[in-house]
């Protein structure tokens, strides 16, 4: 029996970037996954602000922005009328990616199971997870290969990353509560003609919407659609071209003409989620903990975003230096964001779809005409962005989260994501605290903070922390660097002191005015252990 420490089923995009975050740190992992070549169809396809924020530290963000299509306008169709509609051009301050990246997923898997390879870790593939004892302190699982061959696993942790179906969901006695919505979709990767590139069309209806999504590779285009409540196809039903056009028809008017697919089916959407996360040593991630409709381009990053807060967990419990409730906080962090999740998809696709006369009514009449006007304030389209690009999410009322003495009115609370600012040359604070380990800063005028005494936190919790002074001048003394914008964006005026402790994957664990570090001892002591 082979043995590892942790056991990955699922090589989409979460268990990729969920083996990527365990390899960071060191751990013994492996990843499996019954198909036996990754896809190359372009399914999820946008990849939002905060999940390009949270790869960075796999150096992967670099590549995806090369290859991806940023969206910069929407493109509003109603009965023959198109209005234009800015999304993405408020040049935020806080984050290095101001837009929605599309991207195909195909490419996505491409880029994370290339930067897996090059830290030596390969998907087993063509191998499925068909037995599961988790009964004791760790679990031992059994896999078949393609051959028939079966073959026991040891380990300490399995990490259930296998989509909707997911056998690791099934074998751990989770339930996964939700029913399907009624309507059929169609999902294809196609070329189309009549329709500006570089902005994402939506035709609006009395059937539901229509959207074309610039992709670029596999193809130009994403089309999704919904197919009328009285042309729903017998099941496994092969989608054609021609029927495609005719569905476009009927929303278009005819303006759009399609042609060479390159992939084309039918689909049905539901919206479930896990009972819990986790079953002892077993945890669910992505689709296998919550399933939803596409709206918002919520879903594979979520899943992502999961990986990210699980991984480090995984890999300081393993060290056996962390708090018994370390893993606890997993599911109260991001089981609420699922939640969340779940509520905005719902209830966008409940506007998208309904056949209620009133809502068909809003949404051909009243919408086309009333969008762009209240999403002209460049103040209300911040706030619609922040909300679907995921960076508002925080974890304010988890154990993890600590504020101390003396904290600013102003700037990120404990919980909530590190904005991003320019430190010195060439940096940033996302660049700076990219590291697979936790990061301790210190800011205002550097005399009063003993290096020598930031140094002995570093050598004890070698290889787990990182010191970084953000230091900007004040009336009195010239600093060494200048950080002033990092501090604005922090909330501390000039000259002020304070200390913020970040998180592997980039939320601040604790924070502190001034420079007492009792506080930050405190909760050193309990949440990393020397």
């Amino acid at each position: 029996m082979s043995a590892v420490e942790v056991l990955v089923v699922g090589a989409g995009p979460t268990g990729l970037t969920m083996a990527g975050q365990l390899a960071a740190f060191g751990v013994r992992v492996r990843v499996v996954d019954r198909a036996v070549d990754r896809v190359h169809e372009s399914r999820a396809l946008a990849i939002q602000p905060r999940t390009l924020e949270v790869l960075t530290g796999l150096g992967v963000t670099d590549e995806m922005v090369a290859c991806g299509n940023r969206a910069v306008r929407l493109c509003l169709h109603a009965r023959g009328r198109e209005r234009a509609v800015p999304l993405f051009d408020l040049g935020l301050q806080d984050t290095a990616y101001p837009y929605l990246l599309f991207l195909s997923q195909a490419e996505t898997e491409r880029i994370l199971g290339e930067r897996l390879a090059a830290m030596g870790l390969e998907v087993d593939r063509g191998v499925e997870l068909v037995g599961l004892d988790h009964s004791g302190d760790g679990t031992v699982a059994t896999l078949r290969h393609g051959d028939g061959r079966q073959e026991r696993v040891s380990a300490r942790y399995v990490v259930g990353c296998d989509g909707a179906h997911s056998t690791v969901r099934r074998l751990a006695g989770i339930g996964f509560a939700g029913a399907a919505y009624p309507q059929t979709f169609v999902l294809a990767d196609l070329e189309a003609d009549g329709v500006d590139a570089g902005a994402a069309h939506v035709f609006l209806s009395a059937w539901g919407i229509l959207f074309l999504f610039p992709l670029g590779q596999p193809a130009t285009w994403r089309l999704l659609a919904m197919r009328p409540p009285a042309d729903v196809p017998a099941p496994d039903t092969a989608v054609t071209l021609d029927e495609v056009q005719a569905l476009a028809d009927t929303y278009t008017g005819a303006t759009v003409r399609l042609r060479d697919p390159v992939w084309m089916t039918n689909f049905r959407l539901h919206h479930r989620a896990a009972t819990h996360y986790r079953a002892g040593p077993v945890f669910l991630a992505g689709d296998a903990a919550h399933i939803h409709s596409p709206a918002g381009a919520q879903g594979m990053n979520t899943g992502i975003q999961d990986a990210v807060n699980l991984g480090w967990k995984l890999a300081q419990a393993l060290q056996g230096d962390a708090d018994p409730t370390l893993l606890d906080t997993y599911e109260t962090e991001r089981a609420p964001v699922g939640r969340m999740v779940l509520r905005f998809t719902d209830r966008a696709f409940t506007v998208a779809t309904s056949t209620n006369p009133v809502v068909r009514f809003a949404r051909t009449r009243i919408a086309p005409a009333l969008i762009p006007v209240v999403l002209a304030p460049r103040c209300v389209r911040a706030s619609a962005f922040r909300t679907v690009s995921e960076l508002g999410i925080g974890y304010r009322n988890s154990a993890l989260s600590t504020e101390g003495p003396r904290t600013p009115r102003t700037g990120p609370r404990a919980g909530d994501r590190l904005p991003d600012a320019p430190v010195a040359e060439g940096s940033t604070l996302h660049r700076l605290t990219a590291t697979p380990r936790w990061h301790l800063l210190l800011c205002g005028p550097p005399v009063v903070w003993s290096r020598g005494g930031a140094a002995a936190w570093g050598q004890r919790y070698s290889g787990r922390l990182d010191v970084h002074w953000l230091t900007a001048p004040d009336a009195t003394e010239a600093a060494p660097a200048t950080a002033a914008p990092a501090l604005r964006q922090l909330g501390l005026t000039p000259g002020a002191h304070g200390l913020y402790l970040i998180r592997p994957d980039g939320h601040i664990g604790y924070r502190a005015g001034g420079t007492d570090v009792t506080g930050l001892l405190t909760y050193l002591e309990r949440w990393l252990r020397s």
